[in-house]
């Protein structure tokens, strides 16, 4: 493993056979696994690359199992790594050796669809998509769509803030999560949110949203749910440059359009997708852009028509235009498929998750294509161009030495480009651990003094989900305590409190 992980508490690891039996005892049958052999599946999510075995696995059917895993984690002092469908591509749910992962891979019910609110109200462990299926027949969906959603779960959309295709138009899952219910690492379980619109006090579901499981675990989520547009038609839209496709992305929305999606692929990602789903992606261009319209048939004809024109004014060279329901969903599989796809070029590749002002994107990808030379390591970009979020897949072959830590280093600086050009490390993949060691590039000292502080506020011990996000995790009361030099207070004036 590349990079550092908190050390091993040994006197944790020396009681193991204990803990395991107490953790039976709180979720009998099937619930705990700990062989080496049967928690292999469990030593990695998403981000591959990095694997570490956990002390022990456990998966509660219950809110009541899970607060008591946790209440006794935390009076024993055992740290807790979370977990969803460990689709995470951030190292978010990787395990501690001297830690207990907790899987919510049982929590598979839908708990309420409630039409007249709007709302559908579920277990963490059910699939981004089945929420939609489940209410299809009554003509609503979930909006968010991660390319991932046939596997990963809502859970982790909490925690990760996911988006998707549609997240332009539609927004992420803190623009679609109404509420939830939330056990802390004391056991205490929280409810929050519900499922009107707006509630009373602090936004604590903004907090929660994106908190990559170092708060709570969230054992129950309310989402909101829309009604299918009376039509949606796509347009697939072939440029001889990037340069160009970047271009007729902002003169999009600077028009005031508002795509249901706007996604952008350059050309070894084209080749890739193309080879891999058969969707009529033309070869012979540098980049592609698929963009979505929808809403009722007569206004999205006339968008139509409007993105053409655009697309032609910034030097199209191919424009096709779904004429079915099956075309358009073939325009998106291709896109969808793309990280697939990329697996089959490459034995290797880590997907960067970096978001810039759309007006930056041009300068970019030029960046991008630097740095491959630079490190001689290909690299496909699939991205969500309507906002910005950039998907570079480095390619590289790990069972060449050197290979992964020259991918690791060019993926760093696309990063540290991201936040040069006035964006940000993160879109929707998390900080996890593949962004930890980055995050003084966007955030000075007191910045993540301050955002630890808000961990202390539900976590003071530091148990959950420890090492990932922060660089330097410091105790809670180092936090709070007050600097005096040479026995005086700084700013006397200050009432203190």
């Amino acid at each position: 493993m590349a990079i550092m992980m908190p050390e091993a508490d040994q006197a944790v690891l020396a009681r193991r056979d204990g803990i395991v039996a107490a953790l039976r005892a709180i979720v009998p049958g099937e619930g705990v696994i700990d062989s080496a052999a049967e928690m292999l599946p469990y030593e990695s999510d998403g981000l591959m690359a990095y694997r570490q075995p956990p002390m022990v696995v456990v998966l509660p059917e219950t809110t009541r199992q899970v607060s008591e895993v946790l209440k006794y984690c935390h009076e024993q002092g055992i740290k807790v790594v979370p977990r969803g469908s460990g689709t995470s591509l951030s190292g978010g749910a990787l395990p501690l050796a001297d830690g207990v992962l907790l899987g919510l891979g049982k929590f598979k019910r839908i708990r309420d669809i409630d039409f007249d609110n709007r709302v559908v109200v579920t277990e963490p462990g059910v699939t981004n998509l089945a929420i939609s299926q489940a209410v299809a027949h009554a003509g609503f969906y979930y909006a968010p769509d991660p390319s991932s959603q046939i596997a990963c779960s809502i859970g982790g959309n909490v925690a990760e803030n996911s988006g998707g295709v549609h997240c332009l138009k539609y927004g992420m899952t803190t623009n679609n999560v109404l509420g939830c219910e939330i056990v802390l690492m004391t056991g205490e379980v929280l409810r929050i949110g519900g499922k009107c619109a707006e509630n009373a006090g602090y936004d604590l579901m903004g907090l929660i949203t994106g908190s990559e499981g170092l708060l709570g675990v969230v054992t129950e989520v309310t989402v909101r749910i829309l009604q299918k547009p009376e039509t949606a038609r796509a347009l697939m839209v072939g440029f001889a440059e990037v340069e160009a496709a970047g271009e007729c992305v902002a003169r999009i929305i600077g028009a005031g359009i508002i795509p249901g999606g706007m996604e952008m692929m350059d050309k070894p990602a084209i080749h890739a997708a193309e080879a891999f789903v058969h969707a009529g992606y033309p070869l012979d261009v540098e980049a592609l852009l698929i963009i979505e319209l929808d809403g009722p048939g007569v206004e999205v004809d006339e968008l139509i028509g409007r993105v053409e024109a655009i697309a032609n004014g910034c030097g199209s060279t191919t424009c096709r235009i779904s004429t079915s329901e099956a075309e358009r969903n073939l325009f998106w599989a291709g896109r969808k498929a793309a990280f697939p796809a990329v697996g089959r070029i490459s034995p290797d590749y880590l997907c960067m998750d970096g978001t810039i002002p759309r007006g930056a994107l041009p300068k970019a990808l030029a960046r991008i294509r630097e740095l491959s030379e630079k490190y001689q390591l290909g690299c496909a970009n699939v991205f969500h161009a309507g906002d910005g979020n950039l998907h570079p897949l480095i390619l590289y072959d790990a069972n060449k030495p050197g290979e992964m830590e020259r991918a690791e280093a060019f993926g760093a600086d696309i990063l540290r480009c991201c936040v040069e050009l006035g964006g940000v490390l993160t879109g929707e993949h998390g900080v996890g651990i593949e962004k930890r060691d980055l995050m003084p590039e966007m955030f000075t000292e007191i910045d993540l003094n301050q955002q630890q502080r808000v961990k202390c506020a539900f976590d003071a011990r530091g148990l959950l989900n420890p090492g990932k996000v922060f660089p330097t995790l410091h105790r809670c009361a180092e936090l709070g305590r007050m600097h005096v030099h040479g026995g005086k207070l700084a700013f006397p004036d200050l009432p203190r409190f």
